[in-house]
């Protein structure tokens, strides 16, 4: 487990662009503004070779009104900015979970910008924790999850190695799941059984 990583929380990252809005060269006064997107709705990942997932649009409507921080590699000394104090900006728009802060003055954020600038950081991440899935089983391939509704937003991250951080609780997921559609087979298996038994007493009392 990642020392970073919250207790049964989850984390996702995702490439797409961070932007930074540039101070005019030599405004020390007006800091730049950093903005990326840490999840993207209806695309679909493989989760540990396990399942494939997908957040659904509506998903994050429940908690964007936590208290959310930005961290540089999930890493809660290395703060960004936070929504409680009106230094972080999360919103949701057609592709899916954006954020946005303004640059403070301390020195990883300041080298962070730099790196973002030069293309050295590029993607994004965010820790959760799941209320409400969709299983849909397939045949031919990995199953697929369907994330309709996040009980929790902890983070939002600018990451220097997208990876998942902890994969522990979306197995235990993944478990749970395949335990439910066994149990569920089995239910019907005994089901079928059972008619079949029957059809035939009955078939065997005509005669």
């Amino acid at each position: 487990m990642n020392k970073h990583t919250i207790p049964e929380s989850e984390s996702r990252f995702f490439v797409a662009p961070i932007s930074v809005e540039k101070r005019e060269e030599g405004d020390a006064k007006n800091p730049s503004v950093i903005e990326g997107t840490a999840a993207l709705f209806n695309k679909r990942t493989k989760i540990g070779g396990w399942f494939y997932e997908e957040i659904l649009p509506g998903a994050f409507d429940d908690v964007l009104n936590d208290d959310v921080r930005c961290l540089l590699n999930h890493n809660p000394n290395h703060i960004l900015g936070r929504t409680a104090s009106g230094t972080l900006e999360i919103w949701v728009d057609d592709a899916g979970l954006k954020y946005r802060y303004t640059t403070p003055n301390r020195s990883y954020a300041l080298d962070l910008e730099d790196a973002i600038i030069a293309g050295d950081v590029s993607e994004s991440s965010f820790q959760f924790k799941v209320k409400e899935v969709i299983w849909i089983e397939q045949d031919d391939d990995l199953d697929i999850r369907q994330i309709k509704k996040f009980e929790k937003l902890y983070d939002v991250a600018p990451v220097t190695f997208p990876a998942y951080q902890d994969t522990s609780v979306a197995k235990r997921s993944f478990d749970l799941q395949k335990e439910n559609q066994n149990s569920i087979k089995t239910r019907r298996t005994v089901r079928e059984a059972q008619l079949i038994i029957n059809s035939n007493k009955f078939k065997h009392e005509e005669v």
